[in-house]
């Protein structure tokens, strides 16, 4: 309990100088000519309603990593996301629909490869609703589909000419929630690169009804305000089936028509920025202000956590940072602490008041309040230089330090005593001071004053449950192991991916060959055949990375077997430097051998440039074993144990991960796979 003392210190000390430690002061001062008053009231009606903050899973594949951590590791990184009054308190979980292909740091699986399969239990994302829900049984659950298998449009690349059949595919998925996991999806949005599709969401709509989810409700475009937002206002049946109107990166502006349509307006994609201190200061401020701008009642970060190998596109994008399975190392960044601010003092449902602005001297506040006494005020001050995001553009503006009065009105004006939170971002000493509870404060005839320094963020709130959770410090980092071996024997493997293995086109599976006599009944299986439809540039070739980026001089090895007997190929590489949304131009050193007996490597996953070729002897259905040695310049494979090819020369890339994949969108098997790398830079 804080004694006497410890509160009149913390609500009475003297006025400060704009640099940590932060000092709290109950006088307004009056010699001050940066002085401004704001009015908090609920005397005039509430704004709109509250609905949330959250992260986004997918699109694609950012919580790779996550599943591979092993306990308590792993359950201390989804308390500090997900678990009430600890870390960010997540009031949202928005996860991909895996459609098979590449959607930015790689691809998940889809729960129908093909028209006539169903299988609820691949990828990982139920798995992670499901301990979200364990954390937080009041969380929001959100689906969107970024990408679909190439059977939902029929032989075109384009999802939404048979909608009867993608509506179907989608509303399968949200079944499949319920029926194998006991999840309900609150939200399903629709997500669509061109423009919107009204007839689509109109069938949807249907779709969901008929099959006795009336109850979930439909987000779109979940991309633009417009055109959809003046669609509404002229078709009413679009506007009876559309719940919320999402955009992506909207930079905390709105426009007037989505204005006009009375829905409600979400950030359903934002943030996107690395999670250092001035992602913090990105993320504090879209918070605020995409309300204040734009009467956003959500804002959902890409990315939940940034979960996947750091030198894919957009590394580090995400609230905080698990990227070490095999060490078990993880980080709190600072944009965990400034999504408390928020998530920890409200509830959806809540109403935003009125009053709630920009603050004179630069930056802005909200207030909300649960309509049965709490109030909850959230002020960031946050400088141009200090919280860009990566999108879109910041418009120039000033932050000053400046000393603010709040006067409390209306059935506020009865509060006494808030509790005070603070976060002060020291940019030049490095010594920043997140998420700290300052105690107490007493309020003077309904009205309290604060002074206000460049690049902070305070909560002051009626609510006394706010903690900054701990964990013990996890361990410490380190490298990827520079000799990793993986055999795949595991008969009930928990999820479908191989841990470690990053598919960036195609998707490769646990596998189970009962009919194998061999040693081969347990393998890692590429199973996707035909290319799906995705906004991004899926490789020709499949391909699954693994290991440092930085690795230079390897050995990889592995067992392949091509299942197609025409246009079988399989291989295995090593310094590969591209990923995600750019692995078509990746390069590296692939050994490759196909199913006609012959062989190649290249320098490159397109295989434009060919380093050496020959005749291999191999063909589908055998199984080979391939052995690849990237040492300097040079580069040698063995096929069988027999050297097949040495002395290939090359100058770049000069360092990359190790990779398996096939020639195509085939089905192949991979076995006993090893890697040593010799020296990384």
């Amino acid at each position: 309990m804080r004694s006497r003392d410890e509160e009149v210190t913390v609500s009475t000390m003297a006025n400060r100088t704009c640099v940590p430690p932060l000092v709290l002061s109950l006088t307004f001062f009056l010699n001050s000519c940066f002085s401004h008053t704001y009015t908090l009231d609920d005397a005039e009606g509430l704004g709109r309603l509250f609905d949330g903050i959250g992260g986004l899973s997918g699109g694609g594949a950012t919580s790779r990593l996550l599943v591979n951590y092993a306990e308590p590791y792993r359950s201390h990184i989804l308390d500090y996301l997900f678990k009430p009054d600890f870390g960010a308190s997540l009031h949202m979980l928005k996860v991909e629909i895996g459609g098979d292909a590449q959607t930015t740091d790689g691809t998940e699986a889809s729960h129908m490869h093909h028209e006539d399969d169903e299988n609820y239990f691949r990828g990982y994302e139920w798995w992670l609703m499901k301990e979200a829900k364990k954390r937080n049984p009041n969380i929001t659950l959100i689906g969107l589909p970024w990408a679909f298998p190439g059977w939902v449009g029929r032989g075109k690349s384009w999802p939404y000419d048979f909608p009867d059949t993608t509506a179907a595919y989608v509303v399968n998925w949200i079944l499949g929630a319920k029926q194998f996991h006991d999840l309900t999806i609150d939200y399903v949005g629709i997500w669509n690169e061109r423009n919107f599709d009204s007839k689509y969401i109109k069938l949807l709509r249907y779709t969901l009804d008929k099959s006795g989810l009336e109850s979930v409700r439909i987000i779109a475009s979940d991309n633009l305000w417009e055109p959809l937002s003046l669609s509404l206002l002229l078709d009413h049946e679009l506007s009876r089936v559309v719940d919320v109107i999402g955009a992506h990166y909207p930079g905390t502006t709105t426009v007037t028509d989505a204005l006009k349509t009375g829905k409600k307006l979400w950030a359903s994609e934002d943030y996107s920025t690395f999670n250092d201190d001035v992602g913090a200061g990105c993320w504090a401020r879209i918070l605020n202000q995409n309300y204040v701008n734009g009467f956003m009642t959500a804002t959902i970060s890409w990315n939940l956590i940034a979960s996947y190998y750091e030198a894919l596109p957009f590394g580090r994008d995400g609230l905080m940072t698990a990227v070490e399975p095999w060490s078990g190392n993880y980080v709190v960044e600072s944009p965990i602490w400034i999504t408390a601010h928020t998530t920890q003092f409200t509830q959806p449902g809540w109403a935003y008041l009125k009053t709630v602005a920009h603050l004179a001297q630069g930056g802005s506040y909200v207030a909300l309040t649960d309509g049965r006494g709490n109030l909850t005020v959230v002020i960031e001050t946050m400088s141009h230089e200090h919280s860009s995001c990566v999108r879109p553009p910041l418009a120039p503006y000033n932050v000053t330090s400046q000393n603010a009065t709040f006067r409390l009105k209306g059935s506020l004006s009865s509060i006494k005593e808030l509790q005070v939170w603070q976060s002060h971002f020291d940019f030049k000493m490095n010594k920043s001071t997140l998420f700290k509870h300052l105690g107490p404060l007493k309020l003077s005839d309904g009205q309290f004053s604060l002074e206000l320094c460049e690049d902070e963020v305070y909560t002051l709130t009626t609510l006394t449950s706010g903690q900054k959770g701990s964990h013990p410090h996890p361990p410490a980092s380190s490298a990827f192991p520079k000799l990793y071996k993986d055999h795949f024997n595991v008969r009930e493997p928990p999820f479908s991916e191989a841990p470690n293995f990053a598919d960036q086109t195609g998707v490769f599976e646990y596998f189970t060959n009962l009919t194998d006599p061999g040693p081969h009944v347990f393998t890692l299986r590429q199973v996707v055949t035909q290319r799906p439809i995705t906004w991004g540039s899926d490789a020709d070739q499949t391909i699954s990375i693994i290991g440092d980026y930085n690795w230079r001089d390897v050995s990889v090895t592995c067992d392949v077997l091509m299942e197609s007997m025409q246009s079988g190929g399989v291989f295995v590489a090593a310094r590969v430097d591209k990923g995600g949304q750019s692995i078509r131009s990746s390069k590296g050193i692939f050994f490759w051998i196909f199913a006609n007996g012959t062989y190649q490597v290249t320098n490159d996953l397109a295989g434009l440039t060919i380093l050496a070729e020959g005749q291999s002897g191999t063909q589908a259905s055998d199984w080979h074993t391939l052995s690849l040695t990237v040492k300097g310049e040079h580069a040698c494979g063995e096929l069988n144990g027999h050297v097949l090819w040495k002395e290939a020369v090359f100058q770049t890339p000069e360092n990359g991960w190790a990779a398996i994949g096939t020639h195509s969108f085939q089905l192949a098997q991979f076995d006993n796979f090893a890697v040593e790398a010799q020296q990384s830079s």
